[in-house]
């Protein structure tokens, strides 16, 4: 426990310590029952408590108005892509979504590989998304709108969230989910992979409201029906159980320190100081414009490739990992969820202020 780095990685991402530590006390045999979470049915009384704290908490955390439905799904946000319209647009309508960037884009492409009508009516693209748009039109016919809250690539973030009317306003919310206080209630749907804020791997939370649940067609595949696995709270087949134990640990340590108020007031202090030594300088370049900066991700440049490699590199050398920019755009990246410590940021900022005087 004395030898934790730095972690700033994308996801699978760094998990508050109190719950790692909890998970090593449970692991062989959880609360005395004499086997691991990971051994226990998922029919039986233990987990069935489980999962049902999970989803309690995560009512209570985020604040979820009666008449929506926790749902705790496989496959990633990735397989959410294509499940959001198959269970969503009815014969007739079309999806809209706002282009923000890579996640976003995928998502586009998944929707139209099943043959759904797509309208793009927004998009960042022509400054390589380094904004969020604030001007769009919603169709005539759409069935749904669909946003990503955050974008982890590119280090812009929703601080906003747009009116829909009567259009459903459905949510990517991996990257962000539970880093501020938001309305649930704005929203008709929102899915989150767990890997960055919430838990590991391997978990999709699903936060539907009910009315839309029964959307859901009955000639898609069982596994991709919200109505079905819904319906079944969660347990139509063999959940991830091990992840969604941690997910329900990690909503506890949320609660413990003050719930999402607290977290996000850390978080705005945490984006603040590292935001504040990038503008400070020269040698420091930011790629986003402000106002669309993300409280999660912060993606930045220096003045050559061969700095940023030897930035990584020397990183490295000092207990820092996860910093180096996705490959598709290079760059410095340092991502900033809930569990990354302020200590963990004054020790990146440390660096970044010394590997500036030693380079710059």
């Amino acid at each position: 426990m004395d030898n934790r780095i730095h972690n700033f990685s994308a996801g699978p991402a760094a998990l508050p310590l109190p719950v790692l530590k909890e998970v090593q006390k449970d692991l062989v045999s959880y609360r005395g029952e004499g086997l691991s979470v990971m051994e226990m049915s998922h029919r039986g009384k233990t987990f069935d408590g489980i999962i049902k704290d999970a989803e309690d908490l995560m009512k209570e955390i985020m604040g979820i108005p009666q008449g929506y439905k926790v749902i705790f799904m496989q496959g990633g946000a990735t397989l959410q892509f294509a499940t959001v319209p198959l269970n969503l647009l009815a014969e007739g309508q079309a999806a809209d979504y706002i282009n923000t960037g890579s996640w976003s884009t995928k998502a586009i492409k998944e929707a139209q590989l099943i043959g759904k009508k797509v309208n793009v009516i927004a998009t960042s693209e022509d400054k390589n998304f380094s904004y969020i748009p604030k001007k769009f039109d919603i169709s005539a016919n759409a069935g749904y709108l669909h946003i990503t809250s955050n974008n982890t690539i590119f280090g812009t973030q929703w601080s906003n969230f747009p009116q829909t009317g009567n259009v459903p306003l459905v949510c990517d919310m991996s990257s962000d989910i539970n880093c501020r206080k938001i309305d649930v209630g704005q929203f008709a749907l929102i899915y989150a992979g767990a890997q960055k804020n919430m838990g590991p791997s391997g978990v999709t939370i699903v936060i539907i409201r009910e009315d839309m649940m029964e959307k859901s067609p009955a000639n898609i595949p069982n596994l991709c029906s919200y109505k079905t696995i819904g319906s079944k709270d969660s347990l139509y087949n063999t959940p991830p159980t091990f992840g969604i134990y941690i997910i329900k640990l990690v909503l506890e340590w949320m609660k413990s320190v003050g719930g999402v108020e607290a977290i996000e007031k850390i978080n705005r202090e945490k984006a603040s100081l590292l935001y504040d030594t990038i503008d400070a300088t020269d040698f420091y370049t930011g790629t986003v414009e402000k106002d669309s900066r993300s409280l999660m991700n912060v993606p930045f440049r220096l003045p050559s490739e061969d700095l940023e490699k030897e930035f990584v590199a020397q990183a490295l050398q000092n207990d820092i990992i996860g910093v180096k920019g996705h490959r598709s755009v290079g760059g410095i990246r340092a991502s900033i969820y809930n569990a990354v410590s302020l200590d963990s940021i004054k020790t990146l900022v440390a660096f970044m202020k010394e590997f500036e005087r030693k380079n710059g």
